[in-house]
């Protein structure tokens, strides 16, 4: 059986008549992403897949990252299904690629209206129009609502003014067109859960990340190295503890996920509702084990020990540096005195943490950068996290260096978060040592005698990923597995 064969039984990608939307997921050949060898479901498209089911628009899902077809072949695969409109999202390492899809498919099929989206296109729309002339529209922001819109008046009228859908750029007689902002959706419950029926569920590697969902939209704080609050408003806009384990009930009852991660930026940040939310998961009886995040300002031991009844076994927090003056350059509104008094809070209840950390953040020292790396040591979470610090688009970071001239020309493939894209050497610095420090980071934390015995499984895990992310060198191509089945 091939995989289309597969995809159908699943729930899949072909054999649609009258298909009106596809939406593509693009191959992500991103360091990150080839040094953790993982597939996860895109559940930014399943969240529009679900709104447009829900107005009745037939829709489809093509998780290229899954079925690595890659944009050469892509074409083979858009003729059986003859869609209408092909939408396809973009981070900033895949936009280049997000964007060779495009050109492909509308080379053989002019008539498709293409659409692109993703927190990229978002704080570079008239850029992504102005270089791009197989590109129909950006959508900026949310796009739940303003996809559905796009597509209920191109099916209306089949012509594409688009004056009056709102947080769009497009085009019009070659001129590029911004329509006025789209107001924040305040209303989250009113979004049906994601479509995971429009992908085959079961083909997904992480099963805790297959389980990935967001409770919350919108983050009230200002880090400078971050664009959420600028992507999703300054609001916190939260779903009822209700809604939220409805879907939870629903991950772990239709689709036999167990391991569900909460993916808000903070999910902790209104402690009475993260406890209503425990609560209702204990009251409902589902058995479930799941991670959530939280600032390390905001750890409340009580808290903690009501997620972990209900099943919370692991903690993702923001530490960013071991220097208080870099802490303070970025922004983050902590001190390293409240990371050391919450990563203690969190091993007193008994959950797992996890320590995220920036490096080379513009006017940091090496011995700073030290500091980061002896912190993150001295905290000894379960799992570390180190990325380069990445200065994308949106960004107040990304602005400020733009603006004086100390971006580097690197493509945009190269925003992976562990490569330097940054002209450090303006700074004081270089780019060499920036990116040996991350290295260091990872062989300091992760080679300790100790943390080894006490997490045998990660030796093995750590080689991969080093080896895959920083050692061996990327192949120019590689024919993708599986392609000559999808096309059967």
């Amino acid at each position: 059986m091939g995989i289309i064969d597969r995809g159908i039984i699943d729930g899949g990608i072909i054999n649609m008549n009258d298909l009106e939307v596809l939406l593509i997921n693009p191959v992500d050949n991103t360091a990150v992403k080839e040094g953790l060898g993982l597939t996860v479901p895109p559940l930014n498209l399943m969240y529009l897949g679900a709104a447009l089911e829900k107005n009745s628009i037939k829709v489809k899902i093509h998780d290229d990252d899954l079925y690595q077809l890659g944009f050469e072949n892509i074409n083979r695969l858009i003729s059986k299904m003859d869609p209408m409109i092909i939408g396809i999202t973009a981070t900033t390492a895949t936009i280049q690629t997000s964007i060779n899809y495009i050109r492909t498919i509308k080379k053989d099929f002019p008539h498709i209206l293409t659409i692109i989206g993703g927190p990229h296109t978002t704080f570079t729309p008239k850029e992504t129009l102005y270089r791009e002339k197989s590109l129909d529209i950006v959508v900026m922001g949310e796009g739940e609502e303003t996809l559905v819109d796009v597509v209920k008046q191109y099916i209306k009228n089949g012509t594409k003014e688009f004056s009056n859908v709102k947080g769009i750029v497009y085009r019009d007689n070659n001129k590029v067109i911004m329509t006025e902002p789209r107001p924040l959706i305040e209303d989250l419950d009113s979004l049906p859960f994601p479509a995971r029926h429009l992908i085959p569920f079961k083909s997904y590697e992480l099963s805790s990340q297959a389980g990935g969902m967001i409770t919350s939209r919108g983050c009230v704080f200002s880090c400078d190295y971050c664009s959420s609050s600028l992507i999703m408003g300054k609001k916190f806009r939260t779903r009822s503890p209700e809604n939220v384990v409805d879907e939870v009930e629903e991950l772990a009852c239709k689709y036999g996920i167990k391991d569900i991660a909460f993916l808000d930026d903070i999910f902790m940040l209104n402690k009475k509702r993260a406890g209503q939310i425990a609560d209702e998961i204990k009251s409902r009886d589902i058995d479930v084990d799941f991670i959530a995040s939280s600032r390390v300002d905001m750890i409340d031991k009580s808290l903690l020990e009501t997620l972990k009844k209900s099943g919370m076994k692991t903690l993702y927090c923001g530490v960013e540096s071991g220097s208080q003056r870099v802490l303070d350059l970025m922004k983050k509104g902590i001190t390293v005195q409240q990371a050391k008094d919450a990563f203690k809070t969190a091993k007193r209840v008994g959950v797992d943490i996890v320590g995220s950390f920036i490096l080379g953040y513009p006017g940091e020292t090496s011995e700073e950068m030290d500091k980061t790396i002896d912190l993150s040591i001295e905290l000894d979470p379960d799992y570390s996290q180190y990325s380069i610090l990445t200065p994308f688009p949106g960004t107040g970071i990304h602005y400020q260096l733009k603006e004086k001239g100390l971006l580097s020309k690197n493509g945009w493939e190269d925003y992976t978060v562990l490569k330097s894209v940054i002209n450090y050497e303006l700074l004081g610095l270089s780019k060499k040592l920036v990116e040996r420090k991350l290295i260091k980071a990872y062989l300091k934390f992760y080679t300790r005698p100790s943390y080894l015995f006490k997490h045998r499984s990660m030796f093995n895990v750590l080689i991969k990923t080093i080896l895959r992310s920083f050692i061996v060198p990327k192949k120019e191509s590689k024919t993708p597995k599986g392609w000559y089945d999808i096309l059967k």
